[in-house]
């Protein structure tokens, strides 16, 4: 049974850092395409980080120069460190794994398989 779980969220100030990790199991997810994603109430999910099979990376502007997504693959992990962090910030957080696609599209309806949801709250 293919299943990501996410852990890693929570609240921190504004400035602070988060790092999010996505457990994944059940598919040899180092041959696919991992990607974060966040929403918020009455708003479409969007991408955020995406790292493609051999590791190389994209992210949506707003998280440029803050945001790093790295996988391990001998632990199949892809994980989200997240810098100086703002209110705008604030959403759940979702993993998610596309397959047979490159590079990693940035558009969720790419993606086959989520996780529930980590949620991350940032104060000003």
């Amino acid at each position: 049974q293919i299943r990501l779980m996410e852990s890693g969220g929570g609240s921190v100030q504004s400035g602070g850092s988060l790092t999010l990790s996505c457990a994944a199991s059940g598919f040899a997810y180092n041959d696919y395409c991992m990607g974060w994603f966040r929403q918020t109430p009455g708003k479409w999910r969007e991408g955020v980080a995406f790292v493609n099979a051999d590791g190389t990376s994209t992210y949506a502007d707003s998280v440029k120069a803050r945001f790093t997504i790295s996988r391990d693959n001998a632990e199949n992990t892809v994980n989200l460190q997240m810098n100086s962090l703002k209110p705008e910030d604030t959403a759940m957080y979702y993993c998610a794994v596309a397959f047979d696609v490159w590079p990693c599209p940035p558009h969720r309806v790419a993606y086959a398989i989520w996780g529930q949801g980590t949620q991350v709250t940032v104060s000003s």
